[in-house]
């Protein structure tokens, strides 16, 4: 590998040398693959390290077994995946493949040694690469090239490789978000094919969609991207309302650039109505706690909106404090971030919720025995509270009680 993305192959490979050495005594190759040899050729610590190698799932078992290995589960083991345990870490290693019959969603797979056939059936040149713990590289779609140019292309045909999972489609955005340097710089024919196989997006999974949905969500060019799914006939296979509010998409990404959003609110901006989420809910079977913030986006973003003088805070403060809800702080933190609130934000997360400091129990010992009366003057009481944006301690309250 050149210098143009430097890293310690010695300090980052050590962890895996026991681990190599097995694969070795009995003559089967190893090496690392697909993400993580980007990662690590980007310069990047990858979260996850996963192997290839040239022994099949039987032959992985007898060595680890035999060596004292623990073995984590065989769920995919059909597919050639064996997850071993060692130095407290799980490491996935995966028998060279090629898939023979595929559906656009499941492949079923025969096993090869052939580094070549197997980087072949990877999406992404980017992502087909292996690399030998010695530092070798194995390129054999100049992905190294494409990595360097920032250029995000398909193995081979893009067509073909789309109609072997349709999921590529989010995957191309997606690592175009990650990787390219400047929206726009697609081949056209890599578009066409996408435009052109869009619909077998339809028969794709909800959750499969939204884990990669909410990566592109976070990822750079979002607006390009989200545009060019509308324009390509993508939106409309994957839970977006057709006729989503680009204008507020655009609007709100400039607002939460550099506060790290959730997906969720980043998302909300293109959808218009409660039945909008509704919608997205069905398609992308969301978690309650998302759909529950795209619900209260789109009820108050328009109407909780700062104050006008020195408290600007309140109106959010005061939606707080008189909810119920658990976690309205966190939700109200995103609508900040959603109206691109940045100073306000930091206040709010620096805010600590405060505590009402009269009881029942003072009223009572103020001769107000009524659990009636005790209800009102309570509650009288909290609307003096949040007036005086919290201030006021408890004799405050109590002799202002007097006056009431």
């Amino acid at each position: 590998v050149d210098s143009m993305f430097c890293f310690d192959f010695r300090r980052c490979f050590t962890i895996f040398l026991p681990f190599a050495e097995l694969f070795e005594k009995k003559n089967y190759e190893l090496r690392i693959a697909g993400g993580a040899v980007r990662d690590l050729l980007s310069g990047i610590k990858p979260e996850d390290v996963d192997f290839a190698t040239t022994a099949t799932p039987a032959e992985m078992k007898e060595m680890f077994t035999s060596a004292g290995v623990r073995l984590i589960n065989n769920k995919g083991e059909k597919h050639g995946t064996i997850t071993a345990r060692l130095h407290e870490q799980n490491f996935e290693i995966t028998t060279l493949r090629i898939d023979v019959v595929t559906d656009g969603r499941h492949a079923e797979v025969e096993f090869t040694t052939d580094w070549e056939k197997d980087a072949e059936r990877r999406d992404l040149t980017v992502n087909s690469m292996f690399l030998g713990l010695d530092g070798m590289l194995y390129d054999f779609f100049d992905g190294y090239e494409d990595l360097k140019n920032k250029k995000i292309r398909f193995v081979g045909q893009a067509s073909e490789r789309i109609q072997e999972d349709y999921l590529r489609i989010l995957r191309y955005f997606r690592f175009y978000g990650r990787i390219a340097e400047k929206p726009g710089d697609h081949e056209p024919s890599t578009l066409q094919a996408i435009k052109e196989n869009a619909k077998g997006l339809a028969g794709i999974s909800g959750e499969r969609i939204w884990v990669e949905l909410k990566k592109i969500l976070l990822g750079n060019h979002v607006n390009h991207l989200v545009r060019l799914m509308y324009e390509l006939d993508v939106a409309q296979y994957i839970g977006l309302p057709l006729n989503g509010n680009l204008e507020e998409f655009d609007r709100v990404t400039k607002n939460v650039q550099n506060l790290s959003p959730k997906p969720m609110t980043v998302l909300t901006s293109l959808l218009k109505t409660k039945d909008d989420i509704l919608s997205l809910d069905l398609r992308l079977k969301i978690s309650k706690e998302e759909k529950n913030q795209g619900l209260f986006l789109v009820k108050h973003r328009q109407d909780l909106t700062k104050a006008v003088g020195p408290e600007p805070l309140k109106p959010y403060q005061d939606f707080i404090m008189d909810s119920r809800e658990a976690n309205t702080n966190s939700r109200i933190c995103e609508l900040l971030k959603y109206q691109g609130e940045e100073d306000l934000l930091r206040e709010m997360q620096q805010w600590t919720l405060p505590s009402f400091p009269v009881s029942g129990h003072d009223l009572r010992k103020l001769g107000v025995s009524s659990g009636k009366e005790i209800g009102t003057a309570l509650q009288q009481l909290r609307e003096e509270w949040k007036k005086s944006g919290y201030h006021m301690d408890k004799e405050e309250l109590l002799s202002c009680l007097k006056k009431l």
